[in-house]
């Protein structure tokens, strides 16, 4: 017969089950802390970081005021041509995955105070029938071990409830910096749209020229196949513009949770001016010191610890339970007769035979040394990530910078000349048209630098202050998939 436990029982006590009751209450609200819920689930640490970071604001929607006040600043942000600072704002207060994030954030705060309350003490009854008699016990009982370690277990429960912050932090600069690279997409795609249209028009123009030259005898057949030919590429290269277009705003739009009425926002037709470039000489340290995620790893690490130490203090008592219980019994038999059995304190004990809580105690032990190999990996990582990013940063902005102010330039001189010399009558049309499709191209290619750097600067900051890299959204991967495209 195996032996799991033991029932321990004092059969007499003089105090009255009234003041043990008062007792055991007494010494629950001593050893319960004073934590109580916020008045925002949390949420103004969260607001607070992320003012201070992107100097925008964040709205947790917990009632029917809330969602009308939101709406109230969707309406006036969509009044007018989106800017990058307007789509991230609208993304942070109208994201409802976001918004989901904020939720778990509260469910970490719930299981905080709870965690740093003490167990409710539970009351039983029984009642026992055998013939004429009746046996009623009465039970009250508390976890005893609940109550020694609920000190420990508050603590381990704020530490996460810490680390649930961070976490929503890191959550609202992810959805910030993929709002704001789903805003450049779009309005390049669009920008490149709108250059594609004009383009066309040229194309069928001199097309057009051409086919009635050729009416005449001034341009040959293979002239006019040529020029109708150019006419047909860029019709059809408009065509998948056009179809990225469509598809890069409905990714900005899920992206700021719009539907309805709301989907007909505008953009501006070209992305913004290049901005100065952003020097700095401490990229590691200030990704080690800012990033929220490796914060949160921290943190956990920290809960990790004391979740160890919790451990090592219990390992030999997995339940102590100890309470008040007495009986009442009453017999009818020759008349009516009460009486009260004797009263005293029940203690319950499981007993270490098979297993010492070394069990516990290695598990506990190896998921802490995960947690800090993890913790190390990511600071590694992070500190790659800052100067990749920053890498990435300045050579986009060299490259978009040189179009800008060299390779554009000399593509609108060259386009003049060429079309001087046909007039001329120096060059054919061979020769035009491979000028006009070498613009286009460079014309396309300097949009999709100018975007490049754009979501290079977004990298970049997320790099240092947290919220994720966007995967394969660097000019070599946009390069590679517009040659996979063609």
């Amino acid at each position: 017969m195996m032996v799991t436990a033991i029932d321990i029982r004092v059969e007499r006590s003089s105090a009255p089950p009234l003041k043990r009751l008062v007792t055991i209450a007494a010494l629950t609200a001593t050893l319960g802390g004073c934590v109580t819920f916020t008045p925002n689930g949390g949420m103004t640490p969260v607001s607070s970081a992320v003012t201070e970071a992107i100097g925008k604001d964040t709205v947790k929607i917990a009632s029917t005021a809330d969602a009308v006040n939101v709406q109230s600043r969707v309406k006036a942000l969509l009044a007018k041509p989106l800017t990058a600072d307007a789509a991230v704002q609208l993304a942070l207060i109208n994201n409802r995955g976001l918004q989901a994030e904020y939720n778990a954030l509260g469910i970490s705060e719930a299981a905080f105070v709870g965690a740093s309350l003490p167990p409710n003490p539970v009351i039983g009854v029984e009642r026992l029938s055998a013939g004429p008699s009746l046996e009623i016990e009465r039970r009250v009982v508390a976890n005893i071990l609940a109550l020694l370690t609920l000190p420990a277990r508050s603590d381990i429960a704020g530490k996460q409830f810490a680390a649930a912050r961070q976490k929503a932090i890191e959550a609202t600069f992810r959805t910030a910096a993929e709002a704001r690279r789903a805003y450049y997409r779009a309005v390049a795609s669009r920008q490149t749209a709108v250059f594609l249209e004009q383009a066309r028009v040229s194309a069928d123009a001199a097309a057009d020229l051409t086919r009635k030259l050729g009416e005449t005898g001034a341009a040959k057949k293979l002239d006019q196949a040529r020029a109708s030919a150019f006419y047909a590429e860029v019709s059809n290269e408009l065509a998948q513009t056009r179809l990225k277009v469509g598809t890069d705003r409905e990714a900005l739009t899920r992206m700021l949770g719009l539907w309805g009425a709301d989907l007909e926002y505008k953009l501006p037709q070209q992305l913004p001016a290049m901005p100065r470039i952003q020097t700095s000489q401490q990229v590691e340290a200030d990704a080690i010191r800012k990033r929220v995620d490796l914060i949160a790893a921290r943190l956990e690490l920290d809960a990790m610890a004391k979740t160890l130490g919790l451990s090592d203090a219990t390992r030999f008592v997995s339940m102590l339970d100890g309470g008040w219980r007495g009986n009442y019994e009453r017999s009818t038999e020759d008349g009516v007769r009460e009486s009260s059995s004797p009263r005293g304190f029940e203690l319950e004990i499981e007993i270490p035979i098979f297993d010492g809580g070394e069990v516990k105690v290695r598990r506990a032990r190896e998921m802490y040394m995960q947690a800090v190999n993890r913790l190390m990996e990511k600071a590694v990582n992070v500190r790659s990530e800052a100067r990749a990013a920053y890498l990435t940063y300045r050579g986009s902005y060299d490259i978009a910078r040189q179009y800008q102010n060299s390779i554009l330039p000399l593509r609108r001189t060259i386009n003049e000349q060429a079309l001087l010399e046909y007039n001329g009558m120096l060059i054919d049309v061979f020769e035009l048209l491979t000028t006009a499709r070498e613009s286009i191209e460079t014309n396309i290619a300097a949009i999709s630098t100018k975007r490049d750097f754009f979501i290079a600067a977004v990298d970049f900051e997320t790099a240092i202050i947290g919220g994720g890299s966007s995967s394969g959204d660097g000019p070599a991967a946009t390069a590679d998939a517009e040659g996979s495209a063609d």
